[in-house]
């Protein structure tokens, strides 16, 4: 599937002025008779960094045999709106995300963070201890993302993007070529993408000139470093069951990471993906949705 066709799959939702592109598995065709009679079987799913809601072509119509499944990109991301004039806070994330899933009619849901999209997901779980979510949360899964941000093993891309002044300057001279072979680096197979995949993560990235806030939108591992009372606190606290899916050999979210948050949470399952790197819904699509589908219960 390319990025244009997922596009077609996918409409627009504005929000507080801005176009939030959402791909909804109750509009398609076909697909809404069977959505109806479990329109409480819901799965949100929040993206991750640098990429979009492209990371789910490949298991999104096995997902969607048994859910609903809304995945959109974030702002800043993907064919939603870039504005220029944005916090890109994680805390903004959080709240655009929830006022999405409320228009779209969402009462309760099984959420699924990956690795930018993980932060989000300890924001939830903070509203949530507090009695603040409109949102029923009955699951959470958590697949690889640097929630621990002091033991993450970032890139030096990373590390570079997220500086002030030398951050943009990166953004702007980052090319396709650049894009590529990090992300082959982060994988264990180093063929898991093809050029006609990086061509259309490459064009996602690119959409509405994306590179003028790549740099911006980088910053959120410090803010990761600024609430992480807030975020690993809410993880610490909560009683909802909690899903951990994490790839062996990913590194940048290390494989420790996953069994210190195993061992810190009060309900959770910890399910090791053995061999695969960051991005398992792109490297191994069936044996991550397969246990992604097991871990919601089917």
């Amino acid at each position: 599937m390319t990025s244009d066709d997922w596009f077609s799959l996918g409409r627009y939702v504005e929000l507080d002025g801005h176009q939030i592109f959402v791909v909804d598995t109750n509009d398609w065709p076909g697909n809404q008779a069977k959505q109806s009679a479990e329109k409480n079987n819901t799965l949100c799913i929040l993206h991750g960094f640098p990429t979009s809601s492209y990371d789910y072509h490949k298991v999104i119509e096995t997902l969607c045999e048994s859910h609903r499944v809304i995945v959109h990109d974030h702002l800043g991301f993907g064919f939603s709106d870039k504005p220029l004039d944005y916090s890109y806070s994680l805390i903004d994330q959080t709240t655009v995300a929830v006022n999405l899933w409320k228009l779209l009619g969402v009462t309760s849901a099984q959420i699924l963070g990956h690795d930018y999209g993980t932060s989000i997901v300890t924001e939830l779980l903070a509203r949530d201890n507090n009695s603040e979510s409109p949102i029923v949360l009955e699951k959470v899964l958590l697949c690889n993302g640097s929630m621990h941000i002091e033991m993450a093993r970032l890139r030096i891309i990373q590390k570079l993007l997220r500086l002030k002044i030398v951050g943009p300057l990166v953004a702007r001279l980052s090319s396709k070529r650049v894009l590529a072979r990090n992300l082959r680096n982060i994988g264990v197979d180093s063929c898991y993408l093809s050029d006609a995949e990086i061509d259309d993560i490459w064009k996602t990235m690119n959409f509405n000139r994306g590179k003028r806030i790549l740099a911006k939108v980088s910053r959120y591992t410090f803010e990761r470093q600024q609430r992480w009372d807030r975020w690993i606190g809410a993880l610490r606290e909560s009683d909802l069951p909690i899903e951990i899916i994490w790839p062996d050999s990913d590194p940048i979210a290390i494989a420790a990471m996953a069994t210190v948050i195993h061992q810190e949470t009060k309900n959770s399952q910890l399910h090791w993906l053995k061999g695969v790197g960051h991005f398992p819904m792109l490297e191994q699509p069936k044996k991550w949705c397969s246990l992604v589908q097991t871990c919601l219960g089917q």
